[in-house]
């Protein structure tokens, strides 16, 4: 299998030199770094060319990376059903950045590029309907950020006294801001192997 996936990087690059920036066989998975401005040109030869035929759009995902100048990688996930491979493109961009859409290639990306706009908040030009699709109407911030806090910004709860839902900024009680993380089952009524520790450690 590794050497098939060799010779197809090699036969990508050699095809759209343009657009492979890198690629890299690891674990039995072809990787290729791709240029924002190439990605949809080149999903659309990855789809079409008779030696790959990568039909099937699996995932769009993102990776936050904080400390880079490029913050986020865009990774895709494509399986060619007719060659029995899968590909994984990784696209480096800035906060600031915007990727274009590949929704004219893969309409099934839609719904795929609205979620990481939403846990990322990363852009998507030419991207038909580009609105959050997890979160609730008026969210603040993007959860899969590095830097999102935890508990958030906002707790909703319905109110019994208002008759209805109501935002209110987070505050956690003290006790909740105690662990002493002895144990991944503190504070749990059972006792499950390897919890002994919470004991031996009094």
């Amino acid at each position: 299998m590794t050497e098939a996936l060799q010779e197809l990087g090699a036969y990508i690059e050699t095809k759209r030199p343009d657009c492979v920036l890198a690629w890299d066989v690891t674990y039995d998975e072809l990787n290729i770094n791709v240029a924002p401005s190439n990605i949809v040109g080149f999903t659309d030869i990855l789809k079409t060319d008779q030696n790959c035929r990568f039909s099937s759009l699996v995932d769009i995902t993102g990776v936050d990376y904080p400390n880079r100048p490029k913050r986020f990688d865009v990774v895709y996930h494509f399986l060619s059903m007719y060659q029995n491979q899968r590909i994984r493109l990784r696209v480096s961009v800035r906060e600031e950045d915007m990727v274009p859409s590949i929704v004219n290639v893969h309409p099934s990306a839609n719904w795929f590029e609205r979620e990481v706009f939403d846990m990322f908040g990363i852009l998507f030009s030419g991207h038909p309907d580009l609105r959050r699709i997890l979160t609730d109407y008026g969210f603040s911030g993007f959860p899969l950020r590095k830097d999102f806090p935890t508990t958030g910004y906002t707790e909703v709860r319905y109110d019994e006294v208002e008759k209805r839902v109501v935002y209110e900024p987070v505050s956690l009680v003290q006790e909740y801001r105690q662990f002493d993380f002895m144990s991944p089952w503190e504070g749990a009524e059972y006792i499950l192997p390897g919890d002994e520790k919470k004991e031996e450690a009094k």
